[in-house]
């Protein structure tokens, strides 16, 4: 007798054959149904929901006499494990009429996950690999067929899917666990195009796999770990990218390898070595061994991707910056000297020479491609990667910004640790400054200001209140829209101070530590956000000049800067002040997205291919843009809707020569709101 199932929220609806479970129904008709014990009641993976009443949507009546009665393999489950109050194993529970059964996300193998401390989108998890649990009966003396073939006929057999290979990496660890565990074993397929392939084994029921994502930056390195079954967020950490010892900038260091032979294999050699060191930090704050991690997943800029891969980067360090390849890179962990025995590798596409995977994963996080309304996403680092599109078009270009907005090169820049500060406000009156140290919730003038940083320290500014001070000076009048620092101001205050043939603004002042902003500090800020709006400004124009209204800040410094303060410095365009926000890590965000979803993978892949690469080194126009971009907010830019929120200080109308005229003065003072 047949009878009809309707799965929810799917509304996949069909028939089967009476008696049937649940689980084999939803196999026969394409619902999304975990299972990794293969329907032995051991995983509860298979947990389902069963609805009774009238469902008129469909016309059929549901009784609690449409599902079998409780079986023993239930029974033993709730004896072991809870199940949720209501739920019943798909695996156990047998279709004897018309049934609405509803798949809880915890039951579904694509669940869609949320990770908000990684700004992701709802994603679907797919990932490249799965664990089956099979049981295999004991070889006799006289049986033809291998341990591998076994194992894959079992796979095909128990689990209703195609039948996948062995790697032949995996061999021994399949053997050992076949002859360790009666019969009863676990094993990881990985998922291809192409082919299935059996990558490891374990001896038992196993029903945990991992996978980790690393954004490989010039300066950190950070890296997630993730269940891949379930997509959760086990743990994040972050190392600082060893290979600053040879150079700060990328350039740096790709110099290095030219003038010292096998200075590019000192360079991977750096880096695996942090990598690997990232991984084991990861597995142990997890208390997983390296053996459960399936796969890691890397994203970086060109010269990143290149060095851990193994190739030499100095292609890329000189006219015309041809990549070695510009697709995605698959093997084994162990090739890149990481002790992940299970695991293999997946580097994602480049877009160009000077953009690279890094780009790509924060094209997928973000989606300038789906996006109707022109998108414009900015990732600050030692290197800037710009991205301009919307679904019709894409373009990204780099500029070389250098460090300054991350505290190199800067007289009392540091990196963002505890004692670092972070927030500046400077009174317009006075010039007298105020300001928030990382582990502190008060301001300098707030009682119990000291009380609170404790033994801490005051050593420096970190990018987000290098970005405010300069901006605050700018507000206050201290510098002017060239950027100088104006020395007839020392009559009225004390904080600006003669340093040689310039003078310098005294920010912070106690017992013997003084923190100033030098002409020097000022101009580094320049240079670097002077690059990194001219490549803006030559994407804008190559898009055609759009109106611009979404405009995104990446990167762990565009994770902290107040899009006020970005829009005072001119960092980038002119646009309604809630237009622009920070949305962190957007690189590791698409490398865990990367990692989780086969989809999302291929996506990245097709969309990268038709990103129109501008190259910042050889475009005519990228000079002219870059001086118009060194004063401050612009030369030549309007900003009327800056003007809408804060008070600028007036400029000379000759200036917007080249833009029009604004027709009328900009204010003379104001306040930024806290």
């Amino acid at each position: 007798m047949e009878r009809r199932v309707v799965f929810t929220p799917s509304g996949l609806d069909g028939v089967v054959q009476d008696g049937v479970t649940v689980l084999e129904a939803a196999r026969q008709l394409g619902a999304d149904i975990d299972s990794v014990c293969g329907g032995r009641g051991i995983c509860g993976r298979c947990q389902i929901t069963p609805s009774n009443g009238v469902f008129a949507k469909w016309g059929i009546t549901v009784t609690e006499s449409s599902l079998s009665g409780l079986a023993e393999t239930e029974t033993n489950y709730r004896a072991k494990r809870a199940l949720v109050p209501g739920n019943r194993l798909g695996c156990a529970a047998r279709i004897c009429g018309d049934v609405v059964i509803d798949v809880p996300a915890i039951s579904q193998v694509h669940r869609q996950i949320v990770r908000k401390d990684l700004d992701l989108e709802p994603i679907t998890v797919d990932p490249s690999f799965g664990l089956y649990y099979l049981t295999v009966p004991e070889a006799q003396l006289g049986d033809s067929v291998s341990a591998a073939d076994a194992l894959a006929n079992a796979v095909a057999t128990q689990h209703k899917c195609r039948a996948p290979q062995v790697a032949r990496r995996a061999l021994n660890t399949l053997h050992n666990a076949m002859t360790k565990s009666d019969g009863e074993l676990t094993v990881a397929v990985r998922f291809t195009k192409n082919l299935d392939q059996i990558v490891a084994a374990w001896p038992g029921f196993v029903d945990t796999a991992y996978g980790i994502a690393v954004d490989v930056g010039s300066t950190t390195v950070a890296g997630h770990l993730c269940e891949l079954l379930t997509g959760e967020i086990i743990g994040s950490y972050g190392v600082m990218n060893p290979q600053i010892r040879f150079g700060e900038d990328l350039m740096s260091r790709v110099s290095y390898v030219m003038m010292n032979p096998g200075g590019d294999r000192e360079l991977t050699k750096a880096i695996r070595v942090a990598l690997d060191d990232l991984v084991g930090n990861l597995v142990a704050a997890a208390g997983i061994s390296r053996a459960n991690v399936l796969e890691i997943t890397i994203v970086g800029n060109p010269i990143m991707h290149h060095i851990v891969l193994g190739i030499d980067p100095t292609p890329l360090g000189m006219a015309p910056f041809v990549l070695a390849t510009n697709e995605s890179v698959s093997g084994w962990a162990n090739e890149l000297d990481l002790d992940l025995p299970n695991a293999a590798y997946y580097v994602g596409p480049c877009i160009a020479g000077h953009v690279g995977a890094d780009t790509a994963a924060a094209i997928l996080a973000e989606g300038p491609h789906r996006s109707t309304e022109m998108q414009l996403l900015v990732d600050i680092g030692t290197n800037a990667e710009i991205v301009l599109g919307n679904t019709k078009h894409q373009f990204a270009a780099s500029s070389p910004t250098g460090p300054a907005f991350e505290g190199a090169q800067i007289s009392a820049g540091q990196r963002a640790t505890a004692g670092a500060i972070e927030h500046v406000r400077i009174d317009r009156q006075t010039l007298e400054p105020r300001i928030k140290v990382i582990g502190s919730t008060l301001w300098s003038n707030e009682s119990g200001f000291a009380e609170s940083l404790g033994d801490t320290a005051i050593t420096g500014i970190c990018g987000s209140g290098i970005i405010e001070v300069i901006a605050e000076m700018y507000l206050s009048g201290i510098i002017d829209t060239d950027g100088v620092v104006r020395g007839e101001l020392a009559a009225r205050s004390s904080r600006i101070v003669a340093d040689d043939r310039t003078f310098s603004y005294l920010f912070y002042e106690h017992d013997a530590t003084k923190l100033f902003v030098t002409q020097n500090d000022v101009r580094a800020i320049q240079l670097a956000k002077a690059a990194l709006r001219a490549g803006i400004d030559l994407l804008v124009e190559h898009a055609g000049s759009p109106v611009v209204h979404d405009i995104r800040l990446a990167g762990a410094f565009g994770a902290h800067i107040d899009p006020v303060y970005a829009m005072v410095l001119g960092l980038v365009p002119d646009c309604p002040v809630a237009g622009v926000r920070s949305v962190g890590n957007a690189a590791g965000a698409g490398a865990v997205q990367s990692l989780l979803s086969r989809k999302l993978r291929y996506e990245m892949e097709e969309t990268v291919r038709g990103v129109t690469k501008i190259e910042t080194a050889t475009e005519p126009r990228f000079q002219e843009l870059f001086v118009a971009a060194m004063a401050f907010p612009h030369k030549t830019a309007l900003t009327p809707n800056l003007e809408k929120v804060i008070d600028l200080p007036a400029r000379d109308n000759a200036q917007l020569d080249g833009a029009g005229r604004s027709g009328r003065r900009r204010r003379s003072s104001g306040v930024v709101a806290e």
